[in-house]
């Protein structure tokens, strides 16, 4: 097997997909009024690097397992990060009957 190819895929292409997606998920936490579609931006970027994660480790150094715990890793802290915002998203509709995080510039109700 040539040195950067997987499957007839090269690595460059598999980076590509991830700065875009990563660049889709800034976008979304930046460029968004909503805070649920700022969350999904979030998630989004930690696919990113889940997918440079995988990349590097199936390119460079597939005998380890040590990527496949990062990744393992990076989804548990995406899995709380969505079920914490989600309820502080939740709570705070309740109190407010709004989701932009702009109106929210005070820390009591």
């Amino acid at each position: 097997m040539e040195q950067g190819i997987l499957n007839g895929i090269p690595l460059h292409f598999f980076l590509i997909v991830a700065a875009g997606l990563f660049c889709i998920g800034l976008y979304g936490v930046l460029g968004r009024k909503n805070a649920i579609a700022m969350l999904m931006g979030v998630e989004l970027m930690l696919n990113a690097v889940n997918i440079n994660l995988i990349a590097f480790w199936r390119y460079v150094r597939p005998e380890t397992p040590a990527a496949l715990a990062f990744v393992a890793f990076v989804f548990v802290v995406a899995a709380a990060e969505a079920a914490v915002g989600l309820a502080l998203i939740i709570s705070v509709y309740r109190n407010t009957k709004s989701v932009d995080p702009e109106k929210l510039d005070q820390m009591k109700f």
